[in-house]
């Protein structure tokens, strides 16, 4: 059994107690593993180009949503893909600080930040400072999860949430007595629920946990059997009570999102699915272009370093076993269920590969006892790739973007003006940045057989009136002299055929997507 140590709120103490009662024990902790410098090391990262990259569909649409209230907040995820907890608490924030894109982004970059703070006292508790101060490096650079903190979305929050259940569950199996640890982890892991339905994933994982520790060689822990446990359990399916029809309405309508393009979209998944998914976590890149035995390698690398820790793990808890289930269970389940429904989402599963880096820190660690060299080189390398990563993450050109498109449109629209966008991705991210208060349109033309395109009311349709959407150009009002089309330029035919007569007077591309101005030469052209 592993020898007693220092923990940031001390052993014989409620680590979840006031901070006031511990500051100094808690400062001591964090010069101790170095947790000031990885903080900001985390926050140099994610705050870097906080801003760059415009506001995109997925990140507008929680915007839009999170201007509800909060009872049409969980009206409307109700129909949505996501359940309602991360935007009702943007909402809060953004009643606090503005929708500004650098203020609804530091609610996510301040989320990994304390992620990292959290996987730092996690590996602690596993094994030794130095795993914890190498794991919170290494989960500081962590190129998906540097990504996903700088994005109006949920997955940070996530991370932040599952991470700290798992902490929560380390102290509850290392001291059982204390039925406090339990109630934290049921309202974290409740809160997950509520955040994304992926959650469930870190459910399984502690459950096979706790059933493998029970059955291990060597000093068998009986947690799985303890009441407690399974009361636990069922508090969190009380909480999750209120949300659960809604749920189970939107399995129930599951074609209703595919015809939305809410779900269903992602390709289909091959056997070089896993380990691109892996290469993305680590580069931001899916690596199908390297050569064969380097694309294999590395993730063949991590799966070694994973087996390396949890071989060499001799602790009476086996926090290794954890820390592998976390992240390969939800990673190969949801790998397997995507051959028959494609799920497999890098951003869906940045809150598990969190556990990646500190499997490599524990890996490295045990390591280092042995062969220090090859220890030190693996650290080095680990650090190297996921500076690639961050680098990948950080080449946005602000002058190539969708907001640049929009601005332009702002300063060059005149009083009378229609806006049409041609995709409803389009549609949400230019209601962020559109100033002309004119109503902006989303294009729905027919299918060829007459079928209506328009979205149902489930994913984003949810949050657009019927009245924005326009089946035919020449829909629009008598009199629209100027119409602006809003189009991806690798799909310049989105609009065809125009009207007769419009004539193209401007044209202005940002981020792959571009604005055109067309005019009706008989009908004048008004001064820009």
């Amino acid at each position: 059994m592993e020898a007693r140590r220092e923990t940031p709120l001390g052993d014989t103490q409620d680590p979840f107690a006031a901070p006031g009662a511990h500051l100094r024990r808690l400062l001591r902790w964090a010069s101790q593993h170095g947790l000031i410098p990885i903080l900001l090391l985390a926050a140099l990262v994610r705050f870097y180009d906080l801003t760059a990259a415009a506001i995109w569909g997925d990140e507008a649409s929680s915007l839009l949503l999170a201007r509800y209230s909060l009872s049409g907040i969980w009206n409307h995820a109700a129909f949505d893909v996501h359940p309602p907890l991360y935007f009702m608490l943007l909402h809060g924030w953004m009643a606090l600080f503005g929708d500004g894109i650098f203020a609804v982004r530091c609610f996510s970059a301040l989320a990994g930040i304390a992620t990292v703070g959290l996987g730092v006292w996690l590996v602690d508790r596993l094994a030794t400072r130095r795993s914890a101060v190498m794991a919170g490096v290494l989960l500081a650079l962590l190129p998906t999860a540097v990504r996903y903190s700088q994005e109006v979305r949920m997955y940070a929050l996530l991370g932040l949430l599952l991470i700290a259940a798992t902490l929560a569950l380390v102290y509850w199996v290392r001291r059982p007595q204390r039925k406090g640890y339990l109630l934290i982890y049921a309202l974290l892991m409740s809160a997950a629920f509520y955040t994304h339905y992926f959650a469930v994933l870190a459910a399984l994982s502690h459950w096979l946990y706790l059933g493998l520790i029970r059955l291990l060689p060597g000093f068998r822990l009986r947690h799985i059997q303890r009441r407690d446990w399974w009361l636990a359990n069922l508090g969190i399916v009380v909480l999750y009570l209120p949300w659960l029809p809604n749920l189970v309405d939107l399995l129930q309508h599951m074609e209703q999102l595919k015809v939305g393009g809410d779900v269903g979209w992602e390709d289909p998944v091959t056997l070089a699915s896993l380990p691109s998914m892996i290469w993305t976590w680590l580069i931001q890149d899916d690596g199908e272009q390297l050569p064969l035995l380097v694309f294999g390698a590395v993730p063949l690398a991590v799966l070694v370093l994973a087996g390396v820790a949890v071989a060499r793990d001799r602790s009476v808890n086996h926090g290794s076993v954890l820390l592998a289930l976390y992240t390969g269970v939800p990673l190969l389940l949801v790998f397997a269920v995507s051959f028959v429904t494609p799920v497999f989402i890098e951003r869906y599963l940045t809150a598990y590969a969190l556990g990646l880096p500190m499997l490599a820190a524990l890996a490295v660690d045990r390591l280092y006892a042995r062969v220090r060299v090859l220890a030190l080189g693996v650290l080095v390398s680990l650090v190297a790739v996921e500076l690639i990563g961050v680098n990948n993450n950080a080449t946005v050109d602000r002058d190539d973007q969708f907001n640049v498109m929009v601005d332009f449109v702002n300063r060059h629209f005149v009083s009378g003006d229609q806006i049409v966008t041609s995709d409803m991705m389009f549609y949400l991210s230019y209601l962020y940045y559109d100033r002309t208060g004119a109503q902006v349109r989303l294009y729905t033309p027919p299918a060829a057989d007459g079928r209506s395109m328009r979205p149902n009311e489930y994913g984003f349709g949810t949050l657009v009136n019927s009245d924005v959407y326009l089946d035919h150009l020449a829909d629009l009002p008598k009199g629209s002299h100027r119409v602006w089309l809003i189009g991806a330029l690798d799909e310049p035919d989105e609009f065809a055929p125009l009207p007769q007569g419009w004539q193209r007077a401007s044209d202005v591309h940002g981020g792959d997507v571009y604005a055109r101005l067309y005019v009706q030469p008989e009908a004048g052209k008004p001064g820009e």
